[in-house]
């Protein structure tokens, strides 16, 4: 069995990494903006979630397949997040998930209603799993960050466009909304989660804690 990488490209394979209680799935869609989007199954009891409906409908539905989706969360509210919301939740039911701060945005952009709009220290459920909801402010007013806390191993978590490799997300010459997501990626990620945790991001490669800890003196120093 070939080992999850986390490397993915538009058109391509997805990648896949079975872990004791969840499956997760990534797969990127868009040539041009190359964003992630990232299947979660419970292996117990089969249910399915979706981060991010982000785009091609007819990548992301045949990926979920005939088992179908009880929910999609939406990370943020940028409209490369959420162009297949509308299609895949009209085949499938699933319930719609965003912060709520973004919660009216992400409808008035895709005519789609929030369903549950949540707050930091909110859960979301994958079957028997659960995804502790952080809300890191700064990109988006509303951008969540997931994190599985899994019993099994160490902790994973997905940042949308909130965190990368190498740095915070994008704030647009914003320097309070920099100051902001900057201090809550510091104090809601790297001081609560140990190195070993693995992060999945919304457009690029993964990358651990660990492995950014060491830089994040120098983003905050570049404002950036």
């Amino acid at each position: 069995m070939v080992s999850y990488t986390g490397e993915v490209v538009p058109g391509g394979e997805p990648d896949t990494r079975e872990l004791t209680g969840l499956t997760i799935t990534k797969v990127a869609v868009d040539e041009q903006m190359s964003n992630n989007c990232y299947l979660l199954r419970c292996t117990t009891t089969g249910e399915q979630v979706l981060v991010d409906a982000a785009a091609e409908p007819e990548v992301l539905l045949p990926l979920i397949g005939s088992d179908g989706l009880t929910t999609v969360v939406t990370t943020h509210q940028h409209w490369d997040h959420h162009r297949a919301l509308a299609d895949v939740v009209k085949a499938t039911g699933a319930d719609v998930v965003a912060g709520e701060p973004d919660a009216d945005a992400i409808t008035s952009q895709t005519g789609v209603p929030v369903t549950r709009r949540v707050r930091h220290g909110d859960r979301v459920a994958v079957g028997d799993a659960s995804l502790e909801v952080l809300a890191v402010a700064g990109h988006t007013p509303g951008s969540i960050v997931l994190l599985y806390d899994d019993p099994h191993g160490h902790p994973h978590l997905f940042t949308g466009d909130s965190l990368f490799p190498g740095g915070v997300g994008n704030t647009f010459g914003d320097e309070a909304a920099f100051a902001q997501l900057i201090d809550e990626v510091e104090t809601r990620l790297f001081q609560r989660l140990p190195d070993a945790t693995w992060f999945y991001p919304g457009h690029g490669n993964d990358s651990t804690i660990g492995a950014e800890r060491p830089s994040l003196a120098e983003w905050r120093t570049r404002g950036w």
